[in-house]
C-alpha cells in the first residue's frame, strides 16, 4: 500500500493507474477509522473499482469557531494498518499546508442543499466540505467515489457539486454502519461516555420506531415526527440499554430512497438515486460566524486571541453528519 503525502504524488499515482486501464475508486475520511469507513472500501471495490485510495486528512475549514480540530480523534499508524488489511492500493494523507497553501483564496459553495439541518447548525461547515472534496477530487482523479449515507445532508452536497461542476465522478452512497446496540458508528463516538452514551441511542430508537410505523402503513408526516421525537425525550435507563442489545439483528438504516435528493443520471449508481428530502431548511443568517480558515482559527475569531472568543467556550458542535 502507497502512502502518499503530497498533492503532486497523489496526482502522478492516480495518471499511472489511469495509463494501466485501472477504474479507481475513491474513500475520503477524516482518519480515526472505524467499520463503517472498512465498508466504504468494500462498497468501492463492489462498483468495479480496480485501485482503491482512501484519504486522512482533518479538514480545518469545516470546522467551526469552537468546534473540535484540535481535539479531533486521530490515530493514522492504526489507520493505516486497517487500509491495508482491507487491501486498500493508496493512501494520501496531505498536510494543512499542502490542501491549503499560503495565500489560498478559492472556496467551493453548494447554495441549495447545503441551507437547513446541519447547513443551519454549522454555518460555513459545507463550504469547507465541498472544498476539500473538489480538491480530492482533482488530485485522486476518481471514477468512483464512496461515501456514508449516515452522513445524508453531506452526501446530498457532494452529489450536487459533482453533477454541477462536471466531475464526471459516480458517486456511491453506502449504508449505515451501526454498533450492537444500535448508535451510528462514528470517529467521534469517542467523546460519549456512560449516561451521555446510553442517550445517544435514542436517535436510532427514533429512527427505527419512524421506519417501523412506515412499514405497517403509516404516511402522515406528522405522526411519523410525533413517534420519532418521543424517543429523543425518553430517558436513558437500563431498560434503555436492553432495547438497544435487541436491534443487534435489524435492517439499521432507513429506506436509502429516503436519504438523499436526486441527481442527474450518471452522477450517482442506480441503487442509491434518492428522492429529495422533505424538509427544506432556512436561509442562513447573515451575521453567521465564520467558518475557520486553513491556518486554524475561525475567521471572525482572530481580533479575540486563539480559542475564538467566546465561541471556544463550547464543547465539540455534535451532528447527525459528523465523522
Amino acid at each position: 500500500m502507497e502512502r502518499l503525502r503530497t498533492p503532486a504524488a497523489m496526482r502522478a499515482w492516480a495518471d499511472a493507474r489511469r495509463s494501466a486501464g485501472d477504474r479507481i475508486g475513491l474513500v475520503p475520511t477524516m482518519g480515526y477509522l472505524h467499520e463503517g469507513h472498512v465498508s466504504l472500501v468494500r462498497v468501492a471495490k463492489d462498483a468495479g473499482s480496480e485501485a482503491v485510495a482512501a484519504t486522512i486528512f482533518v479538514n480545518p475549514t469545516q470546522f467551526g469557531p469552537g468546534e473540535d480540530f484540535e481535539k479531533y480523534p486521530r490515530d493514522e499508524a492504526r489507520d493505516l494498518a486497517m487500509l491495508e488489511a482491507a487491501g486498500v492500493d493508496a493512501v494520501y494523507l496531505p498536510g494543512v499546508k499542502d490542501m491549503y497553501p499560503e495565500g489560498h483564496q478559492t472556496f467551493v459553495e453548494v447554495t441549495g442543499v447545503s441551507r437547513g439541518l446541519c447547513g443551519a447548525a454549522r454555518p460555513g461547515h459545507f463550504r469547507g466540505v465541498a472544498t476539500v472534496v473538489a480538491k480530492l477530487f482533482l488530485a485522486a482523479k476518481p471514477h468512483v467515489a464512496v461515501f456514508g449515507e449516515k452522513d445524508c445532508q453531506q452526501l446530498a452536497v457532494i452529489r450536487a457539486m459533482t453533477r454541477d461542476l462536471d466531475f464526471g465522478i459516480e458517486i456511491v452512497g453506502a449504508p449505515i454502519v451501526r454498533e450492537g446496540d444500535g448508535l451510528a458508528m462514528s470517529s467521534r463516538n469517542v467523546y460519549l461516555k456512560g449516561e451521555d452514551r446510553i442517550a445517544a441511542r435514542c436517535l436510532s430508537r427514533g429512527l427505527f420506531r419512524a421506519k417501523e410505523l412506515f412499514g405497517k402503513g403509516e404516511r402522515d408526516a406528522g405522526t411519523l415526527i410525533a413517534a420519532a421525537g418521543a424517543a429523543l425525550t425518553r430517558p436513558p435507563s437500563s431498560a434503555g440499554q436492553r432495547s438497544g442489545r435487541a436491534q443487534r439483528g435489524r435492517e439499521p438504516a432507513l429506506p436509502r430512497d429516503r436519504l438523499h435528493p436526486s441527481s442527474t443520471p450518471g452522477s450517482t449508481s442506480p441503487r442509491t438515486r434518492p428522492r429529495r428530502p422533505a424538509s427544506r431548511g432556512r436561509a442562513e443568517p447573515p451575521d453567521r460566524p465564520a467558518p475557520r480558515s486553513p491556518d486554524g482559527e475561525g475567521r471572525g475569531a482572530r481580533r479575540a486571541g486563539p480559542g475564538g472568543g467566546a465561541g471556544a467556550a463550547r464543547g465539540p458542535t455534535r451532528s447527525f453528519h459528523d465523522e
